[in-house]
């Protein structure tokens, strides 16, 4: 079995803490990454959306890639996102993160304006065929603005072997009627911070790539899905579906209140955490709103 037909579970995407100086917060991502491993993650993930790369230096990229990989020392697998304008940047950075330690890898379309289809499938089967790892294609034109309809992603895992992945960002619905356009050629982790977690696993999904808000349920419930109990799967879901609803309003909120919400459950002061700008800021209803919700699911187990 190669290392991309092994994927599967619930990889936390780690978010970006920084300190008061506007640094990365090297102890705090390290005390998430361990957090992650007691609570059970399968996998874990990093540099995407939920890391805000956007707003990292190509150095801060390369710290964060750092601080994960060596508190991580491989006892789980890692998966990194891409971030580049060309394809040797994303190529460059594909090795670098293969040299971390990294058993695959996540594209993002580059953030360049009007990339048609054909341009962006030609983009990442470049950067696919010299990569030395599993490719995943990050799938979501509704944050990122361009993307791949079923049919190209499958005509891009038909030339290009090494793609053997998607990350979705996207309903259930849409999840099955991609898993039946590819024809089941990829292994399927969706995001949206692991909404409709249950479903996903219904319609095809491998597992989920969530930011670490409450993913030790997230393991809990892909482990009763697994083992066919659906019924207890369903519960746990119900008790943190209010907890994902008011993080996932937005990308902008997941960055101001997820990152809060985990802080929260490490036993830190939520109203503690520092923003990078430009980003939403809390209102002190938000804060108590996420508060209460730390305190619904209890800290995390050796946080």
């Amino acid at each position: 079995m190669s290392a991309g037909e092994a994927v599967g579970g619930i990889y936390p995407i780690v978010y970006a803490f920084f300190d008061g100086r506007g640094r990365i917060d090297r102890a705090l991502m390290q005390r998430q990454v361990e957090v992650c491993l007691r609570g059970g993650a399968h996998g874990l993930a990093c540099l995407g959306l939920a890391t805000e790369v956007g707003k990292l230096t190509p150095e801060e990229r390369q710290e964060v890639l750092d601080v994960v990989a060596t508190t991580l020392r491989g006892r789980v697998p890692l998966a990194v996102t891409v971030f580049g304008r060309t394809v040797e940047e994303q190529s460059a950075f594909v090795r670098e993160a293969a040299a971390a330690g990294a058993g695959w890898v996540i594209l993002q379309p580059p953030a360049i304006a009007d990339l048609d289809e054909a341009a962006l499938l030609r983009f990442f089967g470049r950067v696919a065929d010299a990569a030395p790892v599993p490719v995943a294609i990050q799938n979501a034109p509704q944050y990122l603005g361009v993307g791949l309809s079923p049919g190209s992603l499958a005509e891009l895992g038909r030339l290009h072997p090494n793609v053997t992945l998607l990350k979705g960002e996207a309903s259930a619905v849409e999840i099955e009627a991609m898993v039946r356009t590819t024809e089941g050629r990829f292994r399927i982790l969706n995001g949206r911070g692991g909404l409709e977690l249950t479903d996903n696993l219904r319609a095809g999904c491998v597992g989920m790539i969530p930011a670490p808000d409450c993913f030790d349920v997230q393991v809990r419930i892909l482990e009763a899905m697994r083992d066919g109990r659906e019924a207890e799967a369903e519960a746990l879901y119900r008790e943190i579906l209010p907890a994902i609803t008011f993080v996932m309003q937005s990308i902008a909120s997941l960055l101001c209140y997820g990152k809060r919400l985990v802080a929260a459950r490490l036993g830190l002061d939520p109203a503690s955490v520092v923003d990078r700008d430009p980003a939403m800021l809390p209102s002190e209803f938000g804060l108590a709103v996420t508060r209460r919700l730390a305190a619904e699911l209890g800290a995390y187990r050796g946080g």
